[in-house]
């Protein structure tokens, strides 16, 4: 019998699970990604040299940012992406290491279609991070140092 479908179905459980336990919503975290990328990413640029691809991070069908290397990172505009929020792996086309708009794509699988790249904003990774830092700041309170109340 052919269970090769277990492991995406326990990935996929395990990601449902993980993200219930967050207080924050998945659709408002989502938006908040997308926000902290859209305001770190500068201007637009035609392209950019590529060498090998460091991590990615899919915003939506539309919008993917790349990292090159730890701290140089691109946000892509994409025509459209099938299945690129549940890919596994991606590839980037280039040509002589230059990644360019409207010649350049997305690949993120065997049997779905490249994914053209309609833009590209290089993303300042060092305002990103801060951005993110904020985003995870607890609100402590100390608390009382009475007994809690007995329960009748």
């Amino acid at each position: 019998m052919d269970k090769s479908w277990l492991i995406p179905a326990g990935a996929l459980a395990l990601a449902a699970l993980t993200a219930g336990c967050s207080s924050v919503p998945y659709a408002q975290r989502v938006q908040q990604r997308q926000a902290a990328y859209a305001a770190a990413a500068g201007a637009p640029v035609r392209s950019f040299s590529y060498f090998s691809l460091y991590s990615w991070e899919p915003l939506s069908d539309t919008e993917l940012a790349v990292y090159t290397r730890p701290n140089q990172a691109y946000l892509l505009d994409l025509g459209g992406c099938q299945d690129l929020m549940f890919a596994n792996a991606i590839g980037l086309t280039s040509n002589i290491n230059q990644v360019t708009v409207g010649f350049d794509k997305v690949l993120t699988g065997r049997h779905n279609f490249p994914c053209t790249i309609t833009g590209i904003r290089p993303v300042d990774v060092k305002s990103l991070k801060i951005a993110q830092e904020k985003q995870r700041r607890i609100e402590a309170a100390t608390r009382s140092a009475a007994p809690p109340a007995a329960k009748n």
